[in-house]
């Protein structure tokens, strides 16, 4: 019994934690011209390399330091959140409007499951960072190629679990009874099947929002993300990897605020799973 208390309130302050620093990371993006104390490309060489505001040498007004151009930690931080939040919920929209179909379609006409299945399985043969990758070569850099993109690169997960979901509910006696009334086929499916299975949807469109984040940084990292001219938390840590040894803060702080993003993200994730999963709701 003392047990239980104490993992239910440690997961209650883990959710509620969590909660807090999505919702900290999303005020910053949405008021960071308020926030930010500086302008986050404004560069003064007389203040490179200043420390965070604990260490010997920090400069008052610029709490989390400099970079190597003289420029405000914090603010990049605070405008970088813009992008990365940008990025995961757009591309996850497209993603999930894009499966969300596919995986209607294919569960609902035979004759589209074959060719929806086998084009997702060519999809997946490839690795999705890979296949991020090439198709950046291809179009270019951009904060809305990158975008597009990471949207169409992440509709698999969305069209296999849907496709099952009506797979297993399009002989139920609501859908027979549609049938037999003389509802159409799209009625059916966006009136009476949709809402019947949107908690997956719900479910796979928060935890893909994680890994899209990661995915920009990563693509940003390796110069292949949005420009160097716009604060993102992979820019800032691809120019402070070679500064590690000597202004290790401008490589921490973004990696800190991937790190404290994702984490919060999968944690709502699996609160929202348990919520939404009758057969993992807890009493």
């Amino acid at each position: 019994m003392k047990k239980h208390w104490r993992s239910r309130f440690s997961g209650k302050a883990l959710k509620w934690f969590s909660i807090g620093i999505l919702g900290l990371f999303i005020v910053m993006a949405i008021l960071a011209p308020l926030l930010a104390p500086h302008d986050p490309n404004a560069q003064n060489l007389l203040m490179r390399f200043k420390p965070p505001f604990w260490m010997a040498g920090y400069e008052p007004g610029y709490l989390f330091g400099t970079d190597h151009l003289g420029r405000d930690i914090l603010s990049r931080i605070i405008y970088g959140s813009q992008v990365s939040i940008l990025v995961g919920v757009t591309a996850v929209a497209v993603s999930g409007v894009i499966g969300t179909l596919a995986g209607l379609l294919s569960g609902y006409y035979r004759t589209m499951d074959h060719i929806v299945m086998r084009i997702a399985d060519i999809k997946l043969a490839f690795p999705t960072i890979l296949l991020a990758l090439a198709l950046v070569a291809v179009v270019g850099s951009g904060l809305d190629k990158l975008i597009f993109v990471l949207g169409i690169t992440g509709w698999v997960s969305y069209a296999r679990i849907i496709r099952s979901e009506v797979l297993s509910i399009r002989n139920s006696d609501f859908v027979v009874a549609a049938q037999t009334i003389g509802v159409t086929d799209w009625r059916l499916l966006f009136r009476h099947i949709l809402p019947n299975i949107y908690a997956p949807i719900i479910t796979i469109a928060t935890f893909q929002i994680a890994a899209v984040i990661i995915a920009e940084s990563s693509l940003s990292f390796l110069g292949l993300g949005v420009p160097v001219s716009i604060p993102s938390w992979g820019n800032i840590l691809s120019q402070g990897q070679l500064y590690m040894g000597t202004a290790w803060w401008i490589s921490f702080f973004p990696g800190l605020s991937i790190m404290l993003i994702v984490l919060a993200i999968n944690v709502l994730g699996d609160v929202i799973r348990d919520a939404l999963d009758p057969k993992t709701r807890q009493n």
